[in-house]
């Protein structure tokens, strides 16, 4: 829609001249009736204001009169504009603005156990549409406006910001951060902001994007957890998509945040945890949650896959699990209790 050559003298002026205006015909209403009528400055400021807001006034002379008469066209012009001009800059953008800004400061001060998603681009977004899908906590850092626009207009909380830069990374809330994904454009903007993070929170999982090989070593040393190429997962999913069908629609089928019947968890055994210490069999999952464990990733990093039901539950370790979800609700409760007494 255009925009006509008054709207944008109008919206051009500023508050400061809408009310240095209005001021302007205050005092000269006051200063006429003064020396008109012969009143104190108080009486006269008071009619003024009377006469501009149309408000009844007390018996004038002639002159008086005439007087009111250019002054109720000044006055309630300028007023009209003042008004007008104050109530759009309140709704088009300075309060509301203001509003977002001050919440969010506070939502940025208080979360916790969240991810970062560092960029908001193909990956980034995806990253946090799921996390969105899911009700995991997360914060988009994303240096284009653009693109920081579209990640809070999808209600996510964004800032717009350098995601490699220390003090950006601290008002994210980095300490109290659960994780980090790398997810920007270039390989070494991903390497900076994995570097940095790794530095502020030493105990951070942080997930890195690569583009090539030799970015994946880079990622590595500069201290991601998992290094992840979209290419090389893509093709190797259209690979396996071709040879076992039927098996990545399971993988898909049980990963979905949208499957209500059939899901696969990771659940953490935890220090003082009644199943800490005790063997799959012992613990009875099957019979009690109806779950199946798929596999155990012990605290060194290894994955033990359809493990022994006389293998041992100790904590640190993680469980991938397979049941309901509330079945996998009530199982992780249990491994993360601690005794009672």
């Amino acid at each position: 829609m255009k925009t006509s050559q008054g709207d944008r003298f109008f919206r051009a002026q500023g508050p400061g001249f809408a009310v240095a205006l209005l001021s302007s015909v205050v005092l000269f209403g006051a200063i006429g009736y003064h020396f008109i009528e012969g009143w104190s400055i108080w009486r006269a400021f008071y009619v003024t204001v009377l006469a501009i807001t149309t408000v009844d006034l007390p018996p004038l002379s002639r002159p008086a009169q005439a007087f009111t008469i250019v002054l109720l066209i000044a006055g309630v012009g300028s007023a009209l504009y003042t008004f007008t001009l104050l109530a759009t800059m309140v709704v088009e953008g300075g309060l509301p603005k203001r509003l977002q800004k001050r919440r969010q400061e506070r939502m940025l001060e208080t979360i916790k156990d969240h991810f970062i998603i560092c960029g908001y681009g193909r990956i980034g977004s995806i990253v946090a549409q799921e996390f969105r899908r899911q009700a995991v906590a997360h914060v988009v850092i994303e240096r284009d406006p653009d693109r920081a626009h579209v990640a809070l207009e999808d209600g996510a909380l964004a800032v717009e910001a350098d995601a490699s830069r220390e003090d950006v990374l601290k008002r994210v809330g980095v300490e109290r951060a659960r994780g980090l994904v790398a997810a920007m454009g270039t390989d070494a903007e991903n390497v900076y902001a994995v570097l940095s993070a790794r530095l502020m929170h030493p105990d951070l999982f942080i997930i890195g994007r690569a583009e090539t090989e030799d970015a994946t070593i880079k990622l590595k040393r500069a201290g991601a957890d998992r290094v992840i190429s979209p290419y090389m997962i893509g093709a190797v999913q259209i690979a396996q998509t071709a040879l076992r069908p039927a098996v990545v629609d399971f993988v898909q089928l049980a990963t979905s945040s949208e499957n209500f019947e059939l899901a696969m968890e990771e659940i953490t055994i935890g220090v003082g945890s009644p199943l800490a210490e005790k063997s799959i069999v012992a613990a009875n999952l099957r019979q009690r949650y109806g779950v199946i464990v798929v596999g155990i990733q012990r605290q060194n990093g290894k994955m033990e896959f359809n493990p022994d039901p006389d293998a041992v539950m100790r904590p640190g370790d993680k469980l991938v699990v397979l049941g309901r979800p509330d079945s996998l609700r009530r199982l992780e409760s249990e491994a993360a209790a601690a005794h009672a007494g």
